[in-house]
């Protein structure tokens, strides 16, 4: 049975693209908003979606971690990195000493940001929904523009390619979270991602937290915290670890977790990508 596969769109978009390189012969199904590509997921509308979840230039992608941390429905059954190349574009005939502003995603336009002051500096920087969509945007625009976004929209949109790799680092990657409403089984080479929040901010919670982690040895690869969005200073801490959640070391963890924090919730279960067989 082909799998309908949701990723954040328009066609041309590295979540396209790595999509593609996840299950290629799928039934792709664009989406505007990584929220719309998560809502799809959660009703049922499709069985797996690819979203951006962090860059190695960027960082995370606040989008995709607040869409995990609200929507219950959905887990990280999968974790795909994907090399980045950024390509900077025009109309055809477009010159680039006319270039007025310059559209991508605003993570894009982070990554390019050296370039951009160095090649660019007397051009606007305006942020589109995608990298796709920076292209149509730049296509549209009444002023002489770019955009910087794959080699593949280029050619779907019938832009021109100025040059080519122009991320600030050559090692330019990003990792997608695959999402589904469930996560996956246990493979023996596992990351399991999770966030939690306290009721009361007082010293050395996250300390003990942390604490049942170390004592029983299990690495922890991220930790980051987001604002709950209640008032200010509030936050909720995520987590990613080595090992699975049916794991008994890391199933000690979240149930002692679930008795220190007011709100603990497991984002999913995967397969390690240095690990992952597909």
């Amino acid at each position: 049975m082909i799998k309908r596969i949701a990723f954040l769109g328009p066609k041309g978009t590295f979540s396209e693209e790595a999509a593609l390189r996840y299950k290629p012969n799928s039934d792709f199904q664009p989406f505007p908003t990584i929220f719309t590509v998560g809502l799809s997921v959660a009703n049922g509308d499709v069985e797996e979606g690819v979203v951006p979840i962090e860059n190695s230039l960027g960082g995370s992608v606040p989008e995709t971690l607040d869409l995990l941390i609200q929507e219950e429905r959905l887990s990280i059954c999968r974790e795909l990195i994907l090399p980045i190349r950024h390509f900077i574009m025009v109309k055809p005939t477009t010159k680039a000493y006319d270039v007025q502003v310059v559209y991508s995603h605003p993570q894009a336009l982070s990554q390019c940001q050296n370039y951009l002051k160095r090649n660019f500096p007397k051009a606007g920087q305006i942020a589109s929904l995608s990298t796709a969509a920076a292209v149509n945007d730049m296509l549209k625009s009444k002023v002489s523009a770019a955009a910087i976004g794959g080699r593949r929209v280029a050619e779907i949109q019938g832009a021109e390619i100025l040059y080519g790799d122009i991320q600030d680092n050559l090692t330019n990657v990003t990792r997608f979270a695959i999402l589904a409403r469930h996560d996956h089984a246990p493979t023996g080479m596992d990351k399991t991602s999770l966030c939690f929040s306290f009721s009361e901010d007082k010293p050395g919670v996250l300390y003990n937290v942390l604490g049942e982690f170390v004592r029983r040895k299990i690495n922890l690869t991220k930790i980051e915290s987001r604002p709950t969005k209640e008032s200010l200073g509030k936050y909720i801490f995520l987590v990613d670890c080595e090992g699975h959640r049916q794991d008994l070391l890391v199933k000690e963890i979240l149930d002692n977790l679930q008795r220190q924090t007011s709100l603990l919730r497991i984002l999913g279960s995967y397969p390690s990508w240095k690990d992952a067989s597909s």
